[in-house]
C-alpha cells in the first residue's frame, strides 16, 4: 500500500509532463472549453482525466505514489498561478486575453467563427444582461470563456 513501484522523482517528472500537455491542450482548444461546461464538456473532461491517470501514475497503485503526484500537481497550480499574477507576460500565455465580439450593436461575425461561439451563445449573454443587441456597446470573449456585454 505505500511501497513505491517507480522511483519517487519519476511521479513528479510524469506530473509535470501529463499538467504542461493537458494546459497546452485546453489553452488550444479554446476559452469555451473552460467557460460554461455543457454536459459534453463535462463528459470531454471525466475522461480526459481517465486516459491520463495511466501516465500520471505510471501503473503504481501505492498511496504514496498517488499523494506525491497529487501535490506535485498542486503545487504546479500554485507555481503557476504565482507566475500568472507577478508576470504579465506569463498570464497572457496561460489565460489568454478577452476577444471583442461585437460593438455598437454589430456582431463580429468572423471572430464568433473565429472563436467558436454560436450566436445563440452571444444573444443568450444579451438576454442574461438585459441588453438589447441595439443597445450592446461592446461584446467581449473573456478569457474564461464567459461572455461579458457593457450596455451603451
Amino acid at each position: 500500500m505505500l511501497v513505491l513501484a517507480l522511483p519517487w522523482w519519476e511521479f513528479i517528472v510524469r506530473a509535470v509532463a501529463v499538467f504542461g500537455c493537458l494546459l497546452l491542450l485546453v489553452r488550444l482548444s479554446g476559452k469555451r472549453t473552460i467557460g460554461q461546461f455543457t454536459p459534453f464538456d463535462l463528459l470531454v473532461v471525466v475522461l480526459l482525466s481517465e486516459s491520463v491517470s495511466n501516465a500520471l501514475s505510471g501503473g503504481d497503485s501505492s498511496v504514496t505514489g498517488g499523494l506525491i503526484s497529487a501535490t506535485t500537481l498542486i503545487a504546479l497550480n500554485f507555481g503557476l498561478a504565482w507566475a500568472t499574477s507577478h508576470d504579465e507576460r506569463v498570464e497572457r500565455v496561460v489565460d489568454g486575453r478577452a476577444v471583442l465580439l461585437g460593438r455598437n450593436g454589430r456582431i463580429y461575425e468572423q471572430t464568433l467563427k473565429r472563436e467558436r461561439i454560436s450566436k445563440a451563445d452571444l444573444q443568450e449573454a444579451l438576454r442574461e444582461h438585459d441588453c438589447a443587441l441595439k443597445d450592446m456597446r461592446c461584446a467581449f470573449l473573456e478569457s474564461d470563456g464567459g461572455i461579458s456585454i457593457m450596455k451603451r
